[in-house]
C-alpha cells in the first residue's frame, strides 16, 4: 500500500515539474515584448491582490462582524453583513440624489457661483390649481409644536429641501451652463433604480454560485470543511478560537439538515396526512391575519386623511401627533404582530431551518411590503378623488392635496421614523427586561419563556421593509437615503448590542450560504415591488400643479418626450426608431438567441462538472487507489475545481 501511494504522489509530481519545464521552455522563445507584458501582468495581479488585502482593513464593522460571527454563527453573521450592504447602498444613493437635485437646487436659490434659475409658469392650468401655501410656524410657537414638526415633516420640515414641493424650479444656469432640472430629477429617481437593481443582482448572483455548489453534493460539504476549512494564515489566538466557533456552526447546521431529512423520509403515510392537514389550517389561519391587516390599514389611512386635515388647536396637540401617526402605527403594528403569529405556527409546520426562514421570510415580506402597497392605494384614492368640476380641471384633490408628493413623502418618512422607534423601543423596555428577569427571577413563567433568540427572518424583514419604504420615498423625498443610512448606522449597534447581551445561541444554527442569498432574493422582491408605485406615479398620476419640477407638465413622465423635441431631427428619428416595433422586436428575438446560447453553453458546463465529479467518485472508491492520504489529495483537488469553476 505505502509502495502505491508514493508511486501515486510521483507520478502527480512528475506531471507538474514536466508541466513547469513546459512553461520555462516556452518563456525562452518568447519575444522580449511578451516576457515584458507577463511579467508586468504578474506584477500588477499582485499589486492589485495587496491593495485588495490592505482595503480589506479599511471595511466597515470588519472587526465586530467577525466577532459576532465566531460566538453566534454565519447565519447571524450574515444578517449584519446583509445590513452593512445596506449602509452602502443608501449611502451611495444619498450622495448621487444630493449631486444631482438637492445641491444644484441649493447652489441656485442662493447664487453661488454666479448661478440663477427660473420658474416658468404652468400654461393651460386654471388658476386654482397653482394655489401652495404651505402652513408654516409664524409667531410664537411651543417647543410641542416643534417636535410635532420633527416627527410628522410638517411646519418647518415642510418648506425644506427634505421634501419635494422644496424645488420648485424649471430650469437653473449654473455659470454659463443651462440645467434641466425637472429631466436631472427623474433620470437621478432611475438611476438610484437600477444602481440598487443592477447591486443586488450582483450580490445575489454570487450567492447563488455558492448556494449551487454547496447544494449539490453534501459530502463534499463535509469534506471541503474538515479538511480545506481551515485559514492557516490565521496566527492570532482570539481569530483562531473565532474561525474554531464558525467551522462548528456550520457543521450543526449541516448535521441537522441531514437528520431532519431522515426523519422526513422516515415518516408514514398517516404522519405525512396529519403534517400536511396542519399546513393548510396553518395556511388558512395565516390568509386570514394578512386580511384582517389589509383592511385595518386601509380604514386607518382613510380616517387619519379625513380627520387629520380639520383644524385643531394647539391644546389637542397629542390628538393631532395620533392622527398624524395613526396609519404608520396600524401598519407598524401589523408588522409586529403578524411576524410573531408566523414564527410561532412555522413550529408546528415541521420544516427545515432554512426552509423555515425563507417560508417565514415569503409571509412577512408579503404583510410588510403588501401593508406599503395599500397604505399608497388609499393615498392615492383620496388624492384622486374629485366631486368638483374645479377639481377635475386640475386631475387631482387640490383641495386636500395642494402639494400630493410631499403629502406621500411625508407619509413615507412618518413611516422611516415610526419603525426605528419601534426598534430602538422594543430592545430597550422589551429585550433588557426580559434578560433581567429571566436572569434573577426563579419563577418557572419567567424561566419558561427564556432568553430569547436572535430571530433572522423577523430581523432581516425590518431592514428589508424599511429599504422598501426608503426606495419608495426617494422621488418624494431626496433627502430620505441620508436617514436611512443613519437609521442603519444605529440600527447595526442596537442590534449587536441586543445580540451579545439579551440573546442565547440558536438551538438550531443555519448555514450562511442559502441566508446570504435568500436575503438579497426577499430585498429583490422588495425593489421590484417598488417600481409599481413608483412607475404609477410618474407615468399615471398627474402631477402638482402648484409645487414641485414637473408642475408644467401634465404627468412627471411627459418631461422625457418634451426633453426630445428639442433634439435634432436625426436624433428625435432615431430615437423614435429606437421605440417602435420595427426595432423592438428584431431586438427581443436577438436577445432570446443570446439567452438560449448561454443556457446551451451552462449546460454543457455542467454536465463537464457531472462527468469530472463521477469520475472523482469512481477514483474514491477504488480500493488499489484508496487510501487514507490518497483520499484526502482528492478532497482537496475537488475543492480546488470547484473554486477554479466559481
Amino acid at each position: 500500500e505505502y509502495a502505491l501511494v508514493r508511486s501515486f504522489e510521483e507520478r502527480i509530481f512528475s506531471s507538474f515539474s514536466s508541466h513547469l519545464d513546459c512553461q520555462q521552455a516556452d518563456i525562452k522563445y518568447l519575444s522580449e515584448w511578451k516576457q515584458w507584458k507577463r511579467t508586468s501582468s504578474k506584477s500588477l495581479k499582485k499589486v492589485l491582490n495587496e491593495v485588495k488585502e490592505l482595503l480589506s482593513y479599511l471595511e466597515l464593522w470588519r472587526h465586530d462582524i467577525h466577532s459576532i460571527e465566531g460566538k453566534f454563527g454565519t447565519g447571524i453573521q450574515s444578517y449584519f453583513s446583509f445590513l452593512r450592504f445596506l449602509v452602502l447602498m443608501n449611502f451611495i444613493i444619498f450622495i448621487l440624489m444630493f449631486s444631482v437635485v438637492t445641491l444644484p437646487s441649493i447652489i441656485s436659490k442662493y447664487g453661488i457661483f454666479n448661478s440663477s434659475f427660473a420658474k416658468i409658469p404652468p400654461k393651460n392650468i386654471e388658476p386654482h390649481c397653482t394655489v401652495y401655501k404651505p402652513s408654516g410656524n409664524k409667531g410664537l410657537v411651543y417647543f410641542y409644536t416643534y417636535l410635532q414638526d420633527l416627527f410628522s415633516g410638517t411646519g418647518f420640515l415642510k418648506e425644506t429641501s427634505l421634501f419635494y414641493g422644496y424645488y420648485t424650479i424649471d430650469t437653473a444656469w449654473l455659470s454659463i451652463w443651462r440645467y434641466n432640472f425637472p429631466l436631472a430629477y427623474l433620470l437621478a429617481t432611475f438611476a438610484y433604480l437600477g444602481l440598487s437593481l443592477l447591486w443586488i443582482i450582483k450580490r445575489s448572483v454570487e450567492g447563488f454560485k455558492q448556494n449551487l455548489v454547496h447544494a449539490e453534493d453534501q459530502f463534499q460539504s463535509y469534506c471541503n470543511k474538515v479538511f480545506a476549512g481551515w485559514d492557516f494564515g490565521i496566527t492570532d489566538p482570539n481569530a483562531a478560537r473565532l474561525k474554531h466557533r464558525s467551522l462548528q456552526y456550520e457543521l450543526q447546521a449541516d448535521l441537522e439538515e441531514e437528520r431532519l431529512k431522515q426523519k422526513i423520509a422516515d415518516r408514514t403515510t398517516k404522519e405525512k396526512l396529519r403534517i400536511y392537514s396542519l399546513r393548510i389550517l396553518i395556511n388558512i389561519i395565516v390568509f386570514a391575519v394578512l386580511s384582517g391587516c389589509f383592511y385595518s390599514i386601509y380604514r386607518a389611512t382613510v380616517f387619519s386623511q379625513e380627520n387629520s386635515n380639520v383644524s385643531i388647536s394647539n391644546t389637542n396637540f397629542q390628538v393631532n401627533l395620533l392622527l398624524q401617526y395613526l396609519p404608520s402605527m396600524v401598519i407598524t403594528l401589523a408588522n409586529f404582530i403578524a411576524p410573531q403569529i408566523f414564527s410561532f405556527l412555522i413550529r408546528f409546520e415541521d420544516y427545515s431551518p432554512a426552509f423555515e426562514i425563507r417560508l417565514t421570510l415569503m409571509r412577512c415580506v408579503f404583510v410588510r411590503l403588501a401593508n406599503i402597497g395599500v397604505l399608497l392605494f388609499s393615498l392615492w384614492s383620496q388624492i384622486s378623488y374629485c366631486a368638483t368640476d374645479e377639481c377635475k380641471a386640475c386631475g387631482y384633490n387640490y383641495e386636500l392635496y395642494p402639494c400630493w408628493e410631499s403629502a406621500v413623502g411625508q407619509e413615507m418618512y412618518k413611516l422611516m421614523i415610526f419603525d426605528f422607534i419601534i426598534i430602538l423601543a422594543v430592545t430597550v423596555f422589551v429585550d433588557f427586561p426580559r434578560k433581567f428577569l429571566v436572569t434573577q427571577c426563579s419563577c418557572k413563567p419567567v424561566q419558561w419563556c427564556g432568553l430569547q433568540e436572535f430571530g433572522i427572518p423577523d430581523n432581516v424583514l425590518e431592514i428589508v421593509y424599511g429599504q422598501t419604504i426608503c426606495w419608495i420615498g426617494t422621488f418624494f423625498s431626496p433627502l430620505l437615503p441620508a436617514i436611512a443610512t443613519i437609521k442603519y448606522f444605529i440600527v447595526f449597534y442596537i442590534k449587536k448590542i441586543s445580540l451579545i447581551h439579551t440573546c442565547k445561541p440558536a438551538a438550531r444554527p443555519v448555514r450562511a450560504s442559502s441566508s446570504n442569498f435568500f436575503f438579497l432574493v426577499v430585498l429583490l422582491v422588495g425593489l421590484i415591488l417598488a417600481f409599481i408605485p413608483l412607475g404609477f406615479s410618474i407615468a399615471h398620476i398627474p402631477s402638482s400643479k402648484a409645487c414641485g419640477p414637473f408642475r408644467s407638465f401634465n404627468t412627471s413622465w411627459a418631461v422625457v418626450p418634451d426633453t426630445i423635441l428639442g433634439f435634432p431631427t436625426g436624433l428625435q428619428q432615431v430615437l423614435h426608431g429606437i421605440a417602435s416595433e420595427a426595432f423592438a422586436v428584431p431586438f427581443f428575438m436577438v436577445i432570446c438567441l443570446i439567452m438560449f446560447y448561454f443556457i446551451a453553453l451552462a449546460g454543457a458546463h455542467k454536465r463537464v462538472v457531472e462527468q469530472l465529479r463521477e469520475q472523482l467518485v469512481l477514483v474514491r472508491f477504488d480500493p488499489l487507489v484508496c487510501t487514507p492520504k490518497v483520499f484526502i489529495l482528492v478532497s482537496v483537488i475537488r475543492h480546488a475545481e470547484e473554486q477554479q469553476f466559481l
